[in-house]
Order: structure tokens, then sequence, then C-alpha cells
């Protein structure tokens, strides 16, 4: 397995499948991480690929001290503030340089809360073997490495009714919604789990933006569907934290938006919460930037 890896991602639905054979996860409000345990060092992947190590170093050095070499986890690096998980303090962090990342991680460490298992020590890829096969590996692999907070376990359940007793009852800690993935299904990307989450909102692709890099007015988003449409204009603040990635990209060209407006493109890897009641509009609502 060559890193970085292209992960598995979840459909929005309206409503928890039920029946036999499904899975069902706490969903963290937190960034999209997958760790690598290599044989001398750690390195931890963004949702897009990106080397995002520096910022997580905490997590980085906790996974190498924990962690048998030839490890690969997947799940979500999240920092509990005030007794809740705190999705705006994990964002800082991403979006921090490495010293203020480390500065920040001082007063609020991060953890890894991981969900799947991609790579075993023993075992090699094991992404082509069902989700049950692949918990228990990872179940048993962190407790016969007695592996601690800050890397902890999904919780999981097969019941629907305590799924939903998460979802009902636990969004003031953070718990931002329930994933349901098939006892059978392998691990591959694309969006081949459902979820059910508070926020109505999706998750759409930067591809552009309107205005000059240093200070974008408007991103273009890829919805799911595939229709790119152009956002609202940014807050001061969103437009700040999406030009800090944009100077890392490449040459910029000129596009169109499927309804014929003109922006320029962008490969930072950049993904945003859109409002799922505007995805219909010509011009949509982002919420905040969700990774890059």
């Amino acid at each position: 397995m060559e890193f970085p890896v292209d992960v598995a991602l979840a459909e929005l639905v309206p409503t928890l499948p039920v029946g036999t054979g499904w899975r069902y996860e706490m969903k963290f409000d937190g960034h999209r991480t997958v760790v690598w345990r290599e044989r001398n060092t750690v390195r931890l992947q963004a949702r897009s690929g990106r080397d995002v190590t520096a910022v997580w170093m905490d997590l980085a050095r906790a996974a190498f001290d924990m962690l048998p070499p030839g490890t690969v986890l997947d799940g979500e690096a999240v920092i509990y503030a005030h007794g809740r998980i705190d999705f705006g303090a994990a964002q800082s962090r991403a979006l921090s340089a490495p010293a203020r990342a480390r500065r920040l991680a001082e007063d609020l460490p991060a953890h890894f809360t991981t969900w799947d298992i991609l790579l075993h020590p023993e075992q090699g890829d094991v992404r082509a073997r069902p989700y049950d096969d692949r918990r228990a590996l990872l179940a048993t692999l962190l407790r016969e490495h007695d592996v601690q907070p800050p890397i902890q376990l999904v919780p999981m359940t097969d019941d629907p009714a305590v799924a939903m007793t998460w979802y009902q009852q636990l969004p003031e800690q953070g718990i931002e919604g329930v994933v349901a993935k098939r006892a059978t299904s392998v691990y591959k990307p694309g969006r081949i789990w459902k979820k059910i989450r508070h926020a109505e909102t999706v998750d759409a692709d930067v591809v552009g933006y309107t205005g000059p890099g240093a200070r974008p007015r408007a991103l273009a988003v890829r919805l799911p569907g595939g229709r790119i449409a152009l956002t609202q204009s940014l807050t001061a603040p969103l437009a700040a934290q999406v030009a800090a990635h944009l100077a890392a990209t490449g040459p910029p060209r000129s596009a169109r938006t499927n309804s014929g407006e003109s922006y320029t493109t962008t490969t930072s890897g950049l993904v945003v919460e859109v409002l799922a009641g505007t995805t219909r509009h010509a011009v949509v609502t982002v919420t905040r930037l969700r990774s890059a």
C-alpha cells in the first residue's frame, strides 16, 4: 500500500438504514485522518491525501509509541474542549502552521478515534476483507498492544435503537451523527457508507474560486451528483482560511460552472460543508471549511 490512500466516504441519507447486516458507528465531529505507522516513522494523511503530520504531531508520537510498524488506520482527529468534542478547535489546529499547532497542542491535545484498519502488521492489506473481519482485527490489535487514549476505537453497535439513542442524546457532546456500514462491505474509495447527521449539510469539493487568491470572494464547488456551482460570498474568516490553502496550489486557469459563471480553478483538495437546502439553487451557502 502506498501513501496516500484513497479513502472511503459516506453518503448523507435522511433516515438510518435498518435491516439485517447493518453496523452503526458514532460520527465524531473532527478532521478525517489516516494514520500510517511505518517502520521508522509515522505519517498522517488528510482526506484529500495531503500529509498533515506536522499539525498533529502529538497524535504522530502516540501512534509511534503504541502502534506496531506496518499498521494503517482510518479515523478522525478530534479535540475535546470544555467537556465536549470541539470541531472549531480541530479546525484551528488543522489550519495552523506547525509552530502554532505545537502551541495549541499544549493546551488542547488531540485524540484519534479509529474505525477501520487498512493495513495489518501481520496480515498485510486487509481492505478486501469484510467490515466485520476488519473491525475484529482492529479491536484485537488495539487490545493486544495495549493501545490507550489518545488513540481509541469508535463505538459500534448492530442495534439501530442504540444508534438512534446516540443520535438523539449525544449531539451536545460533539457526536454529530451516525454512520451505517454493511457487515460484508469491503473498504474502497467512494461513498460506500450511509450517514445521518444533525447538520443539514452536504460535503462539496472545492474546485475553484472567484476574486483574488489572497482574498477569494466565493468558491466554485462540485456538489453530489457532479454539478459545479458558486457559493455565496465568503465571510472574512472563511476567506482567510481558504486563501491559506490556495497559495500552495498549481498554476490557475479559467473555467465555468454548469450555469456559465467563470471562476479560477484550484487543486487545493479543500472540502466544505454547504447547506443541503441550497444545493438545487444557482448559488449555494457554505457553512464551514471541512478539510484539506
